[in-house]
Protein backbone atom coordinates (compact mmCIF):
# COMPACT_ATOMS: atom_id res chain seq x y z
CA UNK A 1 0.00 0.00 0.00
CA UNK A 2 1.33 3.25 -0.71
CA UNK A 3 1.44 6.17 1.02
CA UNK A 4 -1.15 8.73 1.73
CA UNK A 5 -0.39 12.16 0.05
CA UNK A 6 -0.57 14.58 2.44
CA UNK A 7 -3.65 16.86 2.25
CA UNK A 8 -3.80 20.12 0.04
CA UNK A 9 -2.93 23.36 2.88
CA UNK A 10 -6.12 25.74 3.34
CA UNK A 11 -5.37 29.22 2.22
CA UNK A 12 -6.15 30.13 5.57
CA UNK A 13 -2.79 28.11 6.62
CA UNK A 14 -0.41 29.54 4.02
CA UNK A 15 1.80 32.48 5.44
CA UNK A 16 0.14 35.78 4.56
CA UNK A 17 2.36 37.68 1.71
CA UNK A 18 3.29 41.18 2.63
CA UNK A 19 1.06 44.19 1.58
CA UNK A 20 2.01 45.95 -0.92
CA UNK A 21 3.32 49.72 -0.29
CA UNK A 22 4.33 52.34 -3.11
CA UNK A 23 8.07 52.30 -1.38
CA UNK A 24 7.95 48.20 -1.84
CA UNK A 25 7.07 48.52 -5.29
CA UNK A 26 9.78 51.41 -6.06
CA UNK A 27 12.60 49.23 -4.55
CA UNK A 28 11.70 46.16 -6.62
CA UNK A 29 11.45 47.75 -9.79
CA UNK A 30 14.92 49.73 -8.70
CA UNK A 31 16.54 45.78 -8.54
CA UNK A 32 14.46 44.93 -11.80
CA UNK A 33 15.98 47.79 -13.54
CA UNK A 34 19.77 47.13 -12.64
CA UNK A 35 19.39 43.61 -13.52
CA UNK A 36 17.46 43.56 -16.29
CA UNK A 37 17.56 47.58 -17.88
CA UNK A 38 14.56 49.84 -17.38
CA UNK A 39 12.58 48.50 -20.32
CA UNK A 40 11.60 45.13 -18.00
CA UNK A 41 10.34 47.89 -15.20
CA UNK A 42 6.73 47.21 -16.05
CA UNK A 43 3.32 46.50 -14.32
CA UNK A 44 3.48 42.82 -15.32
CA UNK A 45 7.52 42.18 -14.41
CA UNK A 46 7.10 43.91 -11.10
CA UNK A 47 3.68 41.83 -10.46
CA UNK A 48 5.33 38.47 -10.98
CA UNK A 49 8.10 39.91 -8.99
CA UNK A 50 5.99 40.67 -6.19
CA UNK A 51 3.22 37.50 -6.80
CA UNK A 52 0.50 39.79 -7.43
CA UNK A 53 -1.67 40.91 -10.10
CA UNK A 54 -0.60 43.88 -12.36
CA UNK A 55 -3.88 45.75 -11.56
CA UNK A 56 -3.12 45.82 -7.58
CA UNK A 57 -0.33 47.89 -8.99
CA UNK A 58 -2.18 50.62 -10.34
CA UNK A 59 -3.37 51.55 -7.36
CA UNK A 60 -0.15 53.01 -6.41
CA UNK A 61 0.74 53.82 -10.08
CA UNK A 62 -1.31 55.14 -12.99
CA UNK A 63 0.82 54.10 -15.79
CA UNK A 64 4.47 52.76 -16.50
CA UNK A 65 5.45 56.62 -17.38
CA UNK A 66 5.16 57.21 -13.54
CA UNK A 67 6.54 54.25 -12.14
CA UNK A 68 10.11 54.96 -14.19
CA UNK A 69 9.62 58.35 -12.60
CA UNK A 70 9.51 57.47 -9.12
CA UNK A 71 12.03 54.75 -9.88
CA UNK A 72 14.19 57.89 -11.17
CA UNK A 73 13.03 59.66 -8.05
CA UNK A 74 14.73 57.33 -5.90
CA UNK A 75 17.81 57.20 -7.55
CA UNK A 76 18.46 61.26 -7.45
CA UNK A 77 18.37 59.84 -3.54
CA UNK A 78 22.03 59.23 -4.20
CA UNK A 79 23.16 62.58 -5.85
CA UNK A 80 25.78 63.95 -3.37
CA UNK A 81 24.89 67.18 -1.94
CA UNK A 82 27.33 69.58 -2.53
CA UNK A 83 30.18 70.70 0.57
CA UNK A 84 28.64 73.59 3.06
CA UNK A 85 31.41 75.96 2.36
CA UNK A 86 32.95 77.26 -0.81
CA UNK A 87 32.59 78.75 -4.45
CA UNK A 88 28.18 78.33 -4.99
CA UNK A 89 29.14 78.31 -8.81
CA UNK A 90 31.92 74.89 -8.08
CA UNK A 91 29.56 73.68 -5.43
CA UNK A 92 26.73 74.21 -8.08
CA UNK A 93 28.71 72.55 -10.76
CA UNK A 94 29.73 69.66 -8.59
CA UNK A 95 25.74 69.04 -7.97
CA UNK A 96 24.75 68.85 -11.52
CA UNK A 97 28.03 66.63 -12.17
CA UNK A 98 26.84 64.56 -9.90
CA UNK A 99 23.21 63.83 -11.26
CA UNK A 100 24.49 63.66 -15.10
CA UNK A 101 26.73 60.68 -13.17
CA UNK A 102 24.12 59.39 -11.84
CA UNK A 103 22.18 58.76 -14.92
CA UNK A 104 25.10 58.24 -17.16
CA UNK A 105 24.97 54.71 -14.29
CA UNK A 106 21.45 53.96 -16.59
CA UNK A 107 21.41 54.67 -20.05
CA UNK A 108 17.56 54.08 -20.19
CA UNK A 109 16.74 55.80 -17.49
CA UNK A 110 18.70 58.96 -18.88
CA UNK A 111 16.33 58.96 -21.91
CA UNK A 112 13.48 58.29 -19.63
CA UNK A 113 14.13 61.06 -17.71
CA UNK A 114 13.92 63.54 -20.72
CA UNK A 115 10.00 62.93 -20.82
CA UNK A 116 9.19 62.17 -17.54
CA UNK A 117 9.84 63.95 -14.30
CA UNK A 118 9.47 62.43 -11.14
CA UNK A 119 7.37 64.57 -8.26
CA UNK A 120 8.91 62.86 -5.18
CA UNK A 121 10.99 63.88 -1.84
CA UNK A 122 14.79 63.65 -4.00
CA UNK A 123 13.37 65.56 -6.76
CA UNK A 124 12.46 68.21 -4.63
CA UNK A 125 15.29 68.31 -2.66
CA UNK A 126 17.59 68.13 -5.44
CA UNK A 127 15.46 71.51 -6.99
CA UNK A 128 15.39 72.90 -3.83
CA UNK A 129 19.01 72.88 -3.31
CA UNK A 130 19.96 74.14 -6.78
CA UNK A 131 17.75 77.23 -6.00
CA UNK A 132 19.37 78.11 -3.04
CA UNK A 133 22.57 77.61 -4.42
CA UNK A 134 21.49 79.87 -6.79
CA UNK A 135 20.23 82.62 -4.40
CA UNK A 136 23.28 82.52 -3.10
CA UNK A 137 25.08 83.48 -5.75
CA UNK A 138 22.33 86.50 -5.89
CA UNK A 139 20.61 85.39 -9.19
CA UNK A 140 17.37 87.26 -9.04
CA UNK A 141 14.24 84.87 -8.09
CA UNK A 142 12.43 84.56 -11.61
CA UNK A 143 15.71 83.46 -13.23
CA UNK A 144 16.71 81.16 -11.18
CA UNK A 145 13.13 79.31 -11.24
CA UNK A 146 13.75 79.42 -15.30
CA UNK A 147 17.36 78.53 -14.75
CA UNK A 148 16.64 75.13 -13.10
CA UNK A 149 14.63 73.83 -15.55
CA UNK A 150 17.53 74.77 -17.79
CA UNK A 151 20.22 73.41 -16.10
CA UNK A 152 18.44 70.08 -15.58
CA UNK A 153 17.71 69.80 -18.95
CA UNK A 154 20.91 70.49 -20.24
CA UNK A 155 22.47 68.01 -17.81
CA UNK A 156 19.96 65.20 -18.36
CA UNK A 157 20.54 65.79 -22.41
CA UNK A 158 24.09 65.33 -21.91
CA UNK A 159 23.33 62.09 -20.04
CA UNK A 160 21.17 60.57 -22.60
CA UNK A 161 23.00 61.31 -25.39
CA UNK A 162 26.38 59.68 -23.96
CA UNK A 163 25.12 57.20 -23.00
CA UNK A 164 23.42 55.95 -25.71
CA UNK A 165 26.60 56.88 -27.58
CA UNK A 166 28.14 54.49 -24.98
CA UNK A 167 25.66 51.48 -26.11
CA UNK A 168 26.09 51.47 -29.69
CA UNK A 169 27.98 48.74 -30.75
CA UNK A 170 29.31 51.30 -34.27
CA UNK A 171 29.80 54.67 -31.79
CA UNK A 172 33.75 54.22 -32.96
CA UNK A 173 32.27 54.22 -36.43
CA UNK A 174 30.30 57.17 -36.20
CA UNK A 175 32.97 59.54 -33.85
CA UNK A 176 35.60 58.45 -37.30
CA UNK A 177 32.47 59.82 -39.87
CA UNK A 178 32.42 63.10 -38.13
CA UNK A 179 35.70 63.79 -37.45
CA UNK A 180 36.78 63.45 -41.31
CA UNK A 181 33.59 65.59 -42.36
CA UNK A 182 34.62 68.03 -39.95
CA UNK A 183 38.16 68.33 -40.96
CA UNK A 184 37.57 67.57 -44.27
CA UNK A 185 35.20 70.62 -44.76
CA UNK A 186 36.28 72.82 -47.71
CA UNK A 187 37.56 76.47 -47.01
CA UNK A 188 35.87 77.57 -49.32
CA UNK A 189 32.29 76.45 -48.82
CA UNK A 190 32.39 76.58 -44.90
CA UNK A 191 35.05 78.56 -43.91
CA UNK A 192 34.15 78.80 -40.12
CA UNK A 193 34.21 74.91 -39.93
CA UNK A 194 37.67 74.80 -41.94
CA UNK A 195 39.25 77.11 -39.15
CA UNK A 196 37.47 75.91 -36.09
CA UNK A 197 38.10 71.74 -37.04
CA UNK A 198 40.36 71.50 -33.77
CA UNK A 199 38.28 73.00 -31.74
CA UNK A 200 34.89 71.83 -32.54
CA UNK A 201 36.00 68.58 -31.71
CA UNK A 202 38.42 69.05 -28.60
CA UNK A 203 38.09 68.78 -24.64
CA UNK A 204 36.61 66.06 -22.82
CA UNK A 205 33.24 64.86 -21.82
CA UNK A 206 33.83 66.51 -18.09
CA UNK A 207 35.76 69.29 -19.25
CA UNK A 208 32.93 70.06 -22.14
CA UNK A 209 30.08 69.67 -19.21
CA UNK A 210 32.16 71.79 -16.59
CA UNK A 211 32.11 74.44 -19.38
CA UNK A 212 28.35 74.21 -20.36
CA UNK A 213 27.59 74.53 -16.93
CA UNK A 214 29.55 77.51 -15.87
CA UNK A 215 27.97 78.84 -19.21
CA UNK A 216 24.68 78.32 -18.29
CA UNK A 217 24.87 79.84 -14.90
CA UNK A 218 26.57 82.98 -16.44
CA UNK A 219 23.64 83.37 -18.61
CA UNK A 220 21.21 82.64 -16.55
CA UNK A 221 22.91 85.35 -13.68
CA UNK A 222 22.28 87.57 -16.67
CA UNK A 223 19.67 87.30 -18.34
CA UNK A 224 16.21 88.85 -17.36
CA UNK A 225 12.55 86.87 -17.55
CA UNK A 226 10.17 88.19 -20.51
CA UNK A 227 8.07 89.49 -17.13
CA UNK A 228 11.51 91.30 -15.82
CA UNK A 229 12.30 93.14 -19.35
CA UNK A 230 9.14 94.60 -19.98
CA UNK A 231 9.52 98.37 -19.51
Amino acid sequence: MTARSESPRSRRERPAKPALTREGIVATAVEIMRAEGLQKVTARRLAQELDTGPASLYVYFRNTAELHAAVLDELLGTVEPPPAGGDWRARLEGLLTSYTLVLFEHPSLARSALVSRPGGRHYLNLIETLLALLDEGGVAPAQAAWGVDLLLQVATATAAEHATRDESATAQDEWDAISRAVHGASAQTHPHIAALASQLLSGTGPERLSWGVQALIHGIAHTATPADDVT
